[in-house]
């Protein structure tokens, strides 16, 4: 059996408000059509749902049962389009970002500081991540955009666009001091204890592609887990490790080594799917990340 949907969106207002001229206003219609869509239906039924009086429309047990499931379906679709409205208003919401720790703290931060003061009802998910793992978290449809360092594996259905560069910066402790004030080579560098993150990173990949192009190999001694443990261990005169300039801050226990050789630039890139749209929470998270 199928009955028009129109049909029960007008027995649910007529039930809600037990008058036929209150859901009229309500539906934009009028009371002559919503009277002979409910004779309709009671007619697809078979049954009658309403009793009529100069007092309004009363359900009869058959319309108590059907009201009671209608009910539920229709609080449901409105409260649909109320959340629809809502986060196209952002006014709620949410978003899922899956970021490096590079990422987040050399771009996210201070956008997503702005963002939440222009949109406190948007719910804002964020996972640390390396590059891989963001990308498997995007590809996999958990996150709704990710933000990470290159270099990346360009993927097919992924669309990537860079946000802005970042340079890393070779660092150690006062400790060793020979590597202070003068101009120190990658060879002499491999001679003291490395600290990177682990072979399953881009960032390892990364610099064992740089060392290796100036005829170095690139053989850490220490690896730690994310980048933000680098320059702690390092302060820790546990070894060198190479960081992005904006980690480091007035009093660090750290010092910049002139190298020889010139890092390659990195970029922090945002990826999203291309063929899923972001929600507006998400556009707007975009937006401002490139604009700044």
């Amino acid at each position: 059996m199928y009955i028009s949907y129109d049909y029960y969106r007008i027995f649910y207002y007529v039930a809600k408000h037990g008058n036929v001229t209150q859901a009229a206003k309500i539906l934009f219609n009028n009371q002559p059509n919503l009277t002979r869509s409910i004779k309709n239906l009671e007619n697809e039924l078979g049954c009658t749902l309403f009793t009529r009086s100069n007092r309004g429309m009363k359900l009869t047990p058959e319309g108590e049962r059907l009201y009671s499931h209608i009910r539920i379906a229709f609080e449901h679709i409105e409260a649909g389009e109320t959340e629809i409205a809502e986060s196209r208003s952002l006014q709620k919401g949410s978003v899922y970002i899956a970021a490096s720790e590079v990422a987040l703290r050399c771009l996210l931060l201070p956008v997503l500081k702005k963002y939440r003061l222009l949109y406190p009802g948007i719910h804002i998910r964020i996972s640390n991540h390396s590059t891989p793992q963001a990308i498997a978290a995007l590809k996999e449809g958990i996150a709704d955009i990710a933000f990470v360092t290159t270099p990346t594996d360009k993927q097919a259905s992924l669309l990537e666009t860079v946000i802005r560069p970042v340079n890393d910066v070779a660092i150690c402790s006062p400790l060793f001091s020979e590597l202070i004030g003068r101009k120190v080579s990658l060879g002499e560098l491999s001679e003291f204890p490395v600290i990177s993150l682990g072979e399953d990173t881009k960032s390892f990949a990364f610099y064992s592609e740089f060392f290796s192009s100036c005829g170095v190999t690139f053989a850490p001694d220490i690896e730690a887990f994310t980048s933000d443990q680098i320059l702690p261990m390092v302060e820790a005169d546990l070894g060198i490790g190479f960081v992005p300039i904006e980690f480091l801050h007035k009093g660090d226990n750290a010092c910049i080594i002139d190298l020889k050789e010139k890092i390659p630039e990195r970029n922090i890139v945002m990826i999203k799917r291309k063929d899923q749209p972001l929600s507006m929470a998400a556009r707007k998270l975009e937006e401002m990340a490139i604009t700044g």
